[in-house]
């Protein structure tokens, strides 16, 4: 159970690093307004790149987390679950707000996966 849940995690940090490379660094790409449905208009705004490269920040320091939890701490269920319902929040709010609820199912569903192997573990 310990290694599915290692390597689930991992795959969530992933993500959380792929969408930090895209709102921080690439933030005028055509991936990047596919990804968040924005046009190269949208991209192009001074305002919007800063606060796609804070957004950026905060998604790569979870990825950071979740690294951390994983091979840093001994016990590390209790802190990753706290991490991965800090994702599921995240992106139930995210889906409302936005009122694009697959959010939820892109961003989630590996965290939902993840705290249920925790908690029955």
């Amino acid at each position: 159970m310990n290694t599915i849940i290692t390597i689930l995690s991992v795959l969530v940090a992933l993500e959380f690093f792929y969408i930090m490379y895209l709102e921080t660094f690439a933030t005028t790409s055509p991936t990047t307004g596919r990804v968040f449905n924005m046009t190269a208009d949208d991209l192009q705004n001074e305002k919007i790149q800063t606060l796609f490269k804070n957004q950026g920040i905060y998604n790569g320091l979870i990825g950071v987390g979740i690294f951390y939890s994983l091979f840093f701490t001994h016990n590390y269920h209790n802190s990753l679950l706290a991490i991965m319902i800090y994702i599921i929040l995240v992106a139930l709010y995210g889906s409302f707000s936005s009122g694009n609820k697959s959010i939820f199912c892109k961003q989630g569903t590996l965290a939902v996966i993840v705290a249920i192997l925790l908690l029955i573990s």
